[in-house]
This record gives C-alpha cells, sequence and structure tokens, in this order.
C-alpha cells in the first residue's frame, strides 16, 4: 500500500524504498510521535489477535465478553482521535526522504502523502473494519451507528482529500467502501428489525396471538387427562417461526388485530384434537416440529432429531419471555398452567427415559432459550436475522455488490480510464508489487538499527490486521452457519414445504443436502451450550473483594464446573414432587418434610434472605471439610454434591450480583461486608487473608478467640459455625439429605421474580451469558412458581389537625 513513483525492481530500489520507510524514525523531532503510534498499534492488533485465536471458530457464540468489549470499547473510544493526530504529524512533519512524487499525467509529478502517514491511515481503516467485533447488533437505535458513520466519513475525508494517485488512492478507497458497506449493514438490520413481525414487533404480536390461542382452548378444550410426552409437545400450538404471516393491516389499542383465516379457524386432526394453525398456512409450531417422523431420511440419528426438537421449544418459549423485556403484560394465570403442562408433563416425561436425562433435557431447552435471549439482545453477529435467504443476500448478493462498487471506484479514480486505472494499482503501491517478503528481508539486514526494527514492526501489524479481518469474515461466517438460529430457520423451511415438494425436487433434494453438510460441521465444530455454575466460598478467600476499579479480579475467587445432574435433578424432583403447589418458604419447608423445624428452623428465621444464605453456606462449608462422605458410590455423596454446589453458587449470588435476589441490593452488599468483619474479628486478621479454608474453618469449631465481636455485631458466621456444629454432632442421620433439600429450595426461593428491578436484573447479566439463576428464573417463570408475599409491617396512622 505503499507508492513510489515508478516501478523499482534493483536492489537499489528497493534499499531506497526502505530508507523511505524508515526515514520517520531517523527525524528525532518526529521519533516520539512515531514510535508511539507503533505501540498503540502493535498492542491493539496483538489483542485482536489473542481474541480471535483463543475463542476459535469452534466458538460459536455471537457475543463477546462483556469484559473484553468493555476494555476494546474503552481503547477503541480513543483510537481514532489519538491516530488522527499522529496522522496529522507525519503528514505535516515529514522530511524530504520521506516525501513521495507520483506520475499525474505524462512528465508531470505531484507530491502525494507521506509513507508513514500512509500506513497510519491503513491502521484506521483496518481497525474500523474490526470495530463490527465489539459492537452490539440492535433491533432498535441508532446512537452506535451514527457515531461509526460520522467515523467512516471522517476517514473517508482523509483518504480523498490527502491521496493523490490513482494507484493508492483505489487501493484506501476499496477499504473505504468496505467500511462505508458495513455502516449500511448496520443501518439496515436495524431498521428490517424494528420493523418486522419476527423481530423487533413479534413480542406484542405474540402476546396477542396467545390471548387468542388460550380463548378459543377455553370455547373448545381438549381432553389432558392421562396425556404426557411426546403426546403433549404434539398438541402444543405456540409459534416456532411464520407468525408474521398471521397479522391483519390494523393494529389494536393493546396488539396486533390477527387474521382470523389463519389463526382462527381449527380443523380435527383425526385424533378428537382440534389443532389452531392450519397445516399449509406457512406457520410452524412446536406441535408440528414434534410431529417430524424420527425416522425421517433428512436426519441423521435419532439423537440429531430429538436435539433440533428441543432447540426449536426453545425458540417458541424464547418468544414468549421477550414480553417480560420488552415491559408487557406479565403471563395470565391460564398461560402459566398451559406452559406448566407443556414443561413438566410434556418435556420432563420419565417414561422412556431416566429421572436424571429428562431433567437434563430440560435444563438444556432453558439454557438455549436464555441464549436465545442473549443473542437477541448482545449479539455481534447477525444470527438473530439468519436464514437461507438471509445467507444469499448477506454473504453473496452484498459481497457481488461490493465487487462492483469497488470496479467502479478504480475506474473513477483513474477518470475512466480502465487499463491505466488497474496497472496503476501496482505501479503506485510498490508494497503490492515487490512483495513483503523482500522488503523485510532487506529490513532484517539492517535489524540493529532502530529504525528498521520498527519499520518491521509497522510492517508486522499490517500484516497482520489483514489478517485478522479476513480471519473475522470467516469466524462471523461460521457462527452464522453453525447458529441455533439458522437451523431453526432450515427446520422450518423444512417443515413449512409439503412433503411431496420436499422429496421429490431439485429444490428439495439440495436443500437436505445442504443441511447435511451444516449438521455434519455442527458435530465437528460445535457442541451444545453447556450449562455452568459459578462456584465461591466465603471461607477461601485470600484478598478483599470487590476492590474499587479492579471488579475484574475478584473474579479470580471464582470458579467454573459445569452443572451437575443431581442439581438438575435435585431442582426437578422439588418442582414435580407436590403437584402444582410449591411451597417456598426459605427452606424451613425442607425442614419440616425432614422433621427438624424445631432444632433448625430458627437458621431461616432472618428477615434477610442474604443472612439465611450466609449462615447455611458458612455451616454446609464446615460440612464439606469436616463430614464429607468417602464413599463415591453411596447416596449421601449425591445430596452432598448438590448441596455443595448450591451453596457455593448462592454465596457467589451474595457476593458478585446482589441485583439478583429478592432483596434490596444495599442490604445484601450491608449483609456482606458485615460478614467480613466478623470473620476477620473472630479467626484474625493473618489467618484471615493467609491462612486455607481449613485452617480458618478449623478456627471457628475450635471455638471464640479474645477477638470475639461483641453482641452488637453481625451473628452471621456465628450462627453458622453453630449450624454446622449440629449438623455434625446429633442433628440427623441424613445430614446431607437435609442440606440438599433444604438448598434446593433456597435456590427456588430465589429464582422466580416478576418485579420490574429483578427483571432489569436478569436483562443485565444475558451479556455474560446464561447464568444459572437467569435459567431458573426462566423455567419458573414459565410454570408460574411465585414466592409468597412478605409479610410488610402495620401502616402507622397519623392524625393531622387540620384545623390548627
Amino acid at each position: 500500500m505503499i507508492s513510489n513513483e515508478k516501478c523499482l525492481d534493483s536492489i537499489s530500489d528497493i534499499n531506497s524504498y526502505v530508507g523511505n520507510l524508515t526515514s520517520s524514525y531517523t527525524d528525532k523531532s518526529n521519533e516520539p510521535n512515531m514510535v508511539a503510534a507503533s505501540v498503540i498499534m502493535f498492542a491493539l492488533a496483538g489483542l485482536f489477535f489473542n481474541l480471535n485465536l483463543f475463542s476459535g471458530i469452534t466458538d460459536t457464540s455471537a457475543i463477546l465478553d462483556p469484559k473484553v468489549r468493555l476494555f476494546l470499547s474503552s481503547a477503541l473510544s480513543l483510537f481514532l482521535p489519538v491516530m488522527s493526530y499522529l496522522f496529522s504529524e507525519a503528514k505535516n512533519n515529514h522530511n524530504a526522504a520521506d516525501q513521495y512524487y507520483t506520475n499525474k499525467g505524462g512528465s508531470a509529478y505531484v507530491a502525494d502523502l507521506s509513507l508513514r502517514a500512509g500506513i497510519i491511515l491503513a491502521w484506521m481503516l483496518l481497525v474500523e473494519l474490526l470495530r463490527k467485533k465489539v459492537d452490539e447488533i440492535r433491533m432498535r437505535g441508532y446512537s452506535g451507528t451514527i457515531q461509526r458513520a460520522g467515523r467512516v466519513v471522517w476517514l473517508g475525508s482523509l483518504v480523498f482529500f490527502n491521496i493523490k494517485s490513482t494507484g493508492r488512492k483505489v487501493v484506501f478507497a476499496i477499504l473505504w467502501i468496505l467500511c462505508a458497506t458495513r455502516v449500511l449493514q448496520r443501518i439496515a438490520f436495524t431498521e428490517f428489525g424494528k420493523r418486522s413481525y419476527a423481530h423487533g414487533k413479534n413480542a406484542r404480536l405474540i402476546s396477542s396471538y396467545m390471548a387468542q390461542m388460550l380463548e378459543q382452548q377455553e370455547e373448545e378444550p381438549r381432553a389432558t387427562v392421562g396425556v404426557a410426552g411426546d403426546e403433549v409437545l404434539k398438541e402444543c400450538n405456540y409459534i416456532v417461526m411464520g407468525e408474521e404471516m398471521l397479522v391483519d393491516i390494523e393494529p389494536t389499542a393493546d396488539g396486533y388485530k390477527l387474521d382470523k383465516k389463519a389463526s382462527s379457524r381449527g380443523y380435527d386432526d383425526g385424533g378428537g384434537v382440534v389443532r389452531l394453525i392450519r397445516e399449509n398456512d406457512g406457520i410452524v409450531t412446536v406441535g408440528k416440529v414434534w410431529e417430524l417422523d424420527d425416522k425421517d431420511k433428512f436426519f441423521t440419528s435419532l439423537e440429531q432429531i430429538q436435539r433440533l426438537k428441543r432447540i426449536c421449544l426453545s425458540f417458541a418459549l424464547f418468544k414468549l419471555l421477550r414480553r417480560r423485556f420488552e415491559h408487557l403484560p406479565t403471563l395470565s394465570k391460564q398461560e402459566e398452567d398451559d406452559s406448566r403442562d407443556l414443561l413438566l408433563k410434556g418435556l420432563y416425561d420419565t417414561n422412556g427415559e431416566t429421572a436424571s436425562s429428562s431433567a437434563e433435557a430440560m435444563f438444556q431447552v432453558m439454557n438455549d432459550e436464555v441464549n436465545f435471549l442473549s443473542e437477541y439482545y448482545h449479539s455481534v453477529v447477525p444470527v438473530v436475522l439468519a436464514s437461507p435467504f438471509f445467507l444469499f443476500l448477506n454473504y453473496i448478493i452484498l459481497n457481488i455488490v461490493i465487487a462492483v462498487l469497488c470496479v467502479m471506484t478504480v475506474i473513477i479514480c483513474a477518470n475512466g480510464d480502465v487499463r491505466y486505472a488497474f496497472q496503476s494499482i501496482i505501479t503506485d503501491n510498490y508494497t503490492l508489487k515487490s512483495g513483503v517478503f523482500k522488503i523485510v528481508i532487506c529490513l532484517l539486514h539492517r535489524v540493529n538499527k532502530p529504525e528498521a526494527f520498527f519499520s518491521i514492526v509497522d510492517l508486522s501489524i499490517t500484516v497482520l490486521l489483514f489478517i485478522i479481518y479476513f480471519y473475522e469474515e470467516i469466524w462471523e461466517f461460521f457462527v452464522f452457519l453453525l447458529s441455533n438460529w439458522f437451523m431453526v430457520s432450515m427446520l422450518y423451511n423444512y417443515i413449512s414445504k409439503p412433503r411431496w415438494l420436499r422429496n421429490t425436487t431439485f429444490r428439495g433434494t439440495m436443500f437436505w443436502v445442504g443441511f447435511s453438510i451444516i449438521m455434519w460441521l455442527r458435530s465437528k465444530m460445535s457442541h451444545p451450550s453447556r450449562l455452568e455454575i459459578k462456584q465461591f466460598s466465603v471461607l477461601n478467600v485470600r484478598w478483599p473483594l470487590k476492590l474499587p476499579l479492579f471488579a475484574a479480579f475478584t473474579g479470580l475467587a471464582v470458579q467454573k464446573r459445569l452443572v451437575p445432574n443431581s442439581v438438575k435433578k435435585s431442582i426437578m424432583d422439588y418442582l414435580v414432587e407436590d403437584g402444582r403447589e410449591i411451597h417456598l418458604d426459605r427452606g424451613r419447608s425442607a425442614l419440616r418434610k425432614n422433621f427438624l423445624s424445631d432444632k433448625l428452623s430458627w437458621a431461616c428465621q432472618s428477615d434477610s434472605v442474604a443472612e439465611v444464605i450466609l449462615t447455611w453456606h458458612i455451616a454446609t462449608s464446615i460440612m464439606e471439610v469436616e463430614r464429607r462422605p468417602q464413599s463415591i458410590a453411596a447416596e449421601e455423596t449425591t445430596f452432598s454434591r448438590v448441596a455443595i454446589t448450591l451453596s457455593k453458587y448462592c454465596a457467589y449470588l451474595v457476593a458478585f450480583h446482589p441485583e439478583l435476589l429478592p432483596e434490596n441490593p444495599e442490604k445484601v452488599e450491608l449483609v456482606f461486608e458485615e460478614m467480613k468483619k466478623e470473620l476477620k474479628a473472630m479467626i484474625g486478621c493473618r489467618e484471615y487473608y493467609f491462612s486455607t479454608q481449613r485452617a480458618r474453618i478449623q478456627k471457628l469449631i475450635d471455638g471464640p478467640t479474645t477477638l470475639t465481636p461483641s453482641d452488637e455485631c453481625s451473628k452471621v458466621v456465628r450462627d453458622g459455625v453453630k449450624l454446622g456444629k449440629l449438623l455434625m454432632t446429633d442433628a440427623a442421620d441424613n445430614k446431607w439429605k437435609v442440606l440438599a433439600d433444604v438448598w434446593t429450595e433456597l435456590i427456588i426461593y430465589l429464582a422466580p421474580s416478576s418485579d420490574e428491578e429483578r427483571v432489569i436484573g436478569h436483562e443485565g447479566a444475558l451479556v455474560q451469558g446464561s447464568e444459572f439463576i437467569t435459567v431458573l428464573w426462566a423455567l419458573t417463570t414459565h410454570i408460574g412458581v411465585s414466592r409468597p408475599p412478605t409479610e410488610k409491617p402495620p401502616a402507622t396512622t397519623y392524625h393531622v389537625d387540620l384545623e390548627g
């Protein structure tokens, strides 16, 4: 991309070119700015390279880690003004050796942009192309897009007002066109998304559809007694895709008027079941998906089709749950009952399956649903719009249009002289003609000189940015192609076509081949999203938590692990064992069930749920160290795994996510800070910072020290130690079962929430991926689990004397 006045073929010409390349660093007055630009770009390029290297195309998530995004956004917000200043300095402060003259018609030569300024401008354009890795694709709002458009306009002015030579201007103009088309892409995504009934308007449309569907079910009730498993799912009319066909032209005051011909006319399927959606109307429901033949040649295995069916169910539930984030009316009791039957009688059916595998299927569906939510609101790849048509439009037609624009730009830059235009690309850009390799070899002979070293760094940065850009394009394509969104769309296109058309036409054959290739790629390059749970212990921390401005370091105290199947089974057993009545009493119901209410219910009496969590967490930590089961095969080991896992996760919520707990977050933070002070006073300063968890627990069990806090201080640690000692001695023989039941009830108590503050908290947690509590919140929202209302103190009556 660096130009010269004519083609240079000899060694002397290369040496002359290298001398011009390094001249910016030989000018001592300009050296600090040049070095600063190289250092900044080297750090930024290295960050982008590592980010892509460690994510890999096997990571098919369309969400960027929030910590990385925050850092990159902050760095990139300063990048353009800093590099614009350095570009101006490089353009204005060059010396004669750095100045290039380019041929402009015959023998006339005019001054062109200096080599150093050209490199900086190339960096600015390439970084702008890479910025999409950081920017979220939103279905509404243009604030980020407007800022990006302003940056592109500024870069365009630098390109077209500073570069004179034809070939050089062509190369920079092509880079600028790529930047401009990316901005236009984002504008098109946003505009289409907010106007689409399948995206921006979908939540209100689904709300109207569900109200009409449930109303129709009341008029034409269906028999549900004795129906379970796949039969329940085959009767489900939740929409997977195609709902835009339901919309009438006129919206109503609280939603949309649906097309009666498409949505309200039922038909008897021959088995006495009345369907709301007719089979040939282009709308695919969960019932239609579950009616797919497991032996269809379209699918390679039973496991594959079951996985695809569950993804479609997750997609339908995601559309229902979106209403909570769009501030639409909450679910009605009738809808909760309908969803509860679908999930607990249909999906969670243990007939023919073990309970653990059924629970695993349930949590996989919920986790996929939360991932759909996360990608809808925070994706950096346009997976939300995924479909075969969008694939053809965005990745084939658009690239053809860009290629045509580039050819037109080449011709325009040469004032219509096509032959000269394409020749000048090589003659005016010596790097393209001679190759980077020859230039680097020449620079390596002078590597002992600082200016040659920094020139090598500059060339390496430029090449690395190009590699990262092409890698990004490939990575985005594979993430799009392997996403669950695209699989749902592919399955929709398959189901919505008549059976004879699927199997006999050339299009149907090609569709089958394409689907088979994608499924093979998914099996090799992707994996089902794994549900992880964070683990944190308040008795195993060696530094103060929540350091100001260094919150990322607190993650060092948190571990991640996959959610054990025993935890999933324990939660599902609790949700189904009592039928529709679920009694959530902060663990006291579990104690009553185990006949320990009189002995241990005092540990659940606190008005603060954070105090209850920390009390039982400390007791569980003591039991983990002192009374952990030794036999791996024992049933007690399963209970201990459930109790320890949920205990550490609830402690993590108290320490790091108080906004997700059903309590004032400030109160949770206060309880946690007081607990740390109490723990430090009880075990001593040295042990608090430097001892191991076992040593701390041993000191707590041995009894109070001279540093025992006063009665006015927090008693969470002392209550936890007291509870732990009771559990170790004479509380019950099935101590771990008691702890597992208490923690299962506690986690389910924390999960359901319909108040706006908790919903906002879950929405904020989506960007970090699937938090386990958010997955549970989605499950309890669908099946209608709610906490009992808290008892409020009696209101105080004030008498005001108006006459006085």
